[in-house]
C-alpha cells in the first residue's frame, strides 16, 4: 500500500464514501489520478469498475448519494453521477473489452493513463506515465490513438496550457502527420477543448506551439490575416505575436491583482468557464479587425486602423457562432473587443474626474474590471519606437486608478431609475415605434449616465426638445 496515496484518497470524502460503502473492485483513473499526484483538488473523478456492470454500479452510487444518474454514452457504457452540490461528479465505465491494459493503452497521454486501485491504493502504471508526470512531459501513448479520436490533436495543447508541460518531439510529429483530421470532431467538442485551453495558466505557450505545427490556423483561420500586419511605430511585434502577448499579459495581470479582482475574474458567469478564460480569448481576438481596416499614410508612413474595434467585434460574432459559443459568451467577448480602447480613452481625457470615471463605470457595469485588464494588457503588449516606458507607465497607472475607483464605488451603485419608457415617449411626441424612438431612448440613457438628467421632469424636457 502506498501510504501517501492512501492519505490523499482518504481525504477525498466522495471517494472514501465509495470505498467504505461498496464492495466492487474500483479503480480511479485518468485526470483525477494525475491531479491527485500533482497535489491539485479535483471534482471530476473517473472510475473503472472491474467486477460489475458500469450502469448497475452507477445507479447504485446515484441512489446512495441521492445524486443524479446521467447516461453519457450507452454504446460505450459511460455514465455520470452528479452529486447534489452540482460540483462533484463521478464518470463511471468498464474497461474496454474488460481488459484494463488495453483500456489504458487506448487513452491519449501517458500522464492520463495512471490508475489507482482503490481497494489497496496501489498505483498501476503500464505506460510510464509517472515518469512523464515527474519530468513534465506530454507524450502520446500510441500514434493510432490520434486517428481513433482526432480531438486528441487539440487535447495535447489543452493539457500543455493547463500544466505547462513540454510536448515530446515524437508526439509533435504524430500531430503534424494527422493534422488534417482536426476537421472531423464535432465543433462542440472543439469548443470544449478551446475553453479549457484558455482556462490554463500557460495558454500563450500552447498557442505558440499550436501555431508552429499549423494547428492554430485550422481552429482560428483569422490567424492568417493577423500574420500579415507587421510591426509599426506603436507595436514592436507583428499583430499575431501582439495578440498572443496580450493573452500572456492578461494572465500576468490576473496573478498580480488584488483578491477582489481575482474573485471577479474567477466567476463562471457564462458558458461554464471563468471570466478570465473568456477574457483571454477576447484578448487573442481583440485586434482581428485591424487587417480589414489597415491603411498606411502616404506622407507619414503611419499605420492606421480606424474603427478596427467595431469591425473586430462584428467579425468575432460570426467566428464564435461557427464555433458553437452561446449568445452570452458571444455578447461578452464581442463587447470586450468593441470597447477595448474605451478605458484608455477615458483616462486620456484632459481632466479625469469622478464624473468621467463614473460614466465609465455606468457604461461598463459588471464588465468594468475586465475591460480595464484588457486595456492594460494591450498597452503592455505594444512597445513600438514611439511608445516610451514613461508612456506605458503613465497609462498603466491611470488605468489602475480607474480600476481602484470602480472597486471603491461598485458596492454603492444603484441601478439608474427608468424615468420614461418607450410608450410614454411615443405618446409625448406622437410618433410610432421606429429607429427615431430608439435613438431618443439611447440618448436619454446616455444623458442619465452622464448625470445630466436626474428627474422625470428633466427627462420630459429632454425628450420634448430632442433634435
Amino acid at each position: 500500500m502506498n501510504l501517501k496515496i492512501a492519505e490523499k484518497i482518504n481525504s477525498d470524502e466522495v471517494l472514501k464514501s465509495v470505498i467504505d460503502n461498496f464492495d466492487e473492485e474500483i479503480c480511479l483513473v485518468g485526470g483525477a489520478v494525475r491531479d491527485l499526484l500533482l497535489g491539485k483538488v479535483t471534482y471530476d473523478r473517473d472510475l473503472l469498475i472491474l467486477d460489475n456492470d458500469a450502469k448497475i454500479f452507477s445507479q447504485k452510487i446515484a441512489k446512495f448519494f441521492d445524486a443524479t444518474f446521467v447516461p453519457l454514452d450507452e454504446t460505450n457504457k459511460i455514465y455520470r453521477v452528479v452529486m447534489k452540490d452540482k460540483i462533484n461528479y463521478l464518470d463511471i465505465t468498464n474497461p474496454i473489452e474488460n481488459d484494463l491494459e488495453k483500456d489504458l493503452k487506448r487513452r491519449d497521454l501517458t500522464i492520463n493513463a495512471l490508475v489507482i486501485n482503490l481497494r489497496n491504493n496501489e498505483l498501476i502504471d503500464i505506460v510510464n506515465g509517472l515518469s512523464d508526470l515527474n519530468s513534465g512531459i506530454l507524450r502520446i501513448i500510441e500514434e493510432k490513438n490520434l486517428f481513433d479520436d482526432p480531438l486528441r490533436l487539440l487535447r495535447v495543447f489543452r493539457f500543455q496550457a493547463v500544466t505547462g508541460f513540454k510536448i515530446d518531439e515524437e508526439s509533435l510529429k504524430y500531430i503534424e502527420k494527422y493534422i488534417d483530421l482536426i476537421s472531423r470532431p464535432a465543433i462542440e467538442r472543439i469548443n470544449y477543448e478551446i475553453m479549457h485551453l484558455y482556462s490554463g495558466k500557460y495558454t500563450e505557450t500552447a498557442l505558440k506551439n499550436m501555431d508552429e505545427i499549423g494547428l492554430l490556423e485550422r481552429i482560428f483561420p483569422i490567424v492568417n490575416d493577423l500574420k500579415k500586419v507587421p510591426p509599426n511605430s506603436h507595436h514592436h511585434l507583428r499583430l499575431f505575436e501582439h495578440s498572443i502577448e496580450t493573452v500572456k499579459q492578461i494572465n500576468i495581470l490576473y496573478e498580480n491583482s488584488s483578491n477582489d479582482v481575482k474573485e471577479h475574474l474567477e466567476k463562471n458567469d457564462f458558458g461554464g468557464y471563468s471570466r478570465l478564460a473568456h477574457l483571454k480569448l477576447a484578448g487573442f481576438l481583440h485586434d482581428i479587425g485591424k487587417f480589414q481596416t489597415w491603411t498606411i499614410d502616404k506622407d507619414t508612413g503611419r499605420h492606421r486602423f480606424i474603427k478596427h474595434d467595431d469591425v473586430g467585434a462584428k467579425m468575432s460574432v460570426s467566428i464564435l457562432k461557427k464555433m458553437a459559443f452561446s449568445n452570452k459568451q458571444i455578447d461578452y467577448i464581442s463587447t470586450m473587443i468593441k470597447k477595448h480602447i474605451y478605458p484608455s480613452s477615458v483616462i486620456s481625457a484632459p481632466l479625469v474626474n469622478e464624473k468621467i470615471m463614473m460614466r465609465y463605470v455606468r457604461k461598463m457595469e459588471d464588465n468594468s474590471i475586465d475591460e480595464i485588464i484588457l486595456a492594460q494588457a494591450d498597452r503592455l503588449s505594444a512597445r513600438g519606437p514611439e511608445i516610451s516606458d514613461e508612456i506605458i507607465e503613465e497609462n498603466i497607472n491611470a488605468l489602475t486608478n480607474l480600476l481602484e475607483f470602480y472597486l471603491k464605488v461598485k458596492d454603492t451603485l444603484e441601478p439608474l431609475p427608468k424615468l420614461l419608457d418607450g410608450n410614454e415617449v411615443m405618446k409625448i411626441l406622437n410618433i410610432p415605434p421606429s429607429p427615431k424612438l430608439g435613438e431618443i431612448m439611447n440618448a436619454l440613457h446616455e444623458a442619465q449616465i452622464n448625470g445630466d438628467i436626474m428627474t422625470k421632469e428633466h427627462a420630459l424636457e429632454f425628450v420634448k426638445n430632442f433634435n
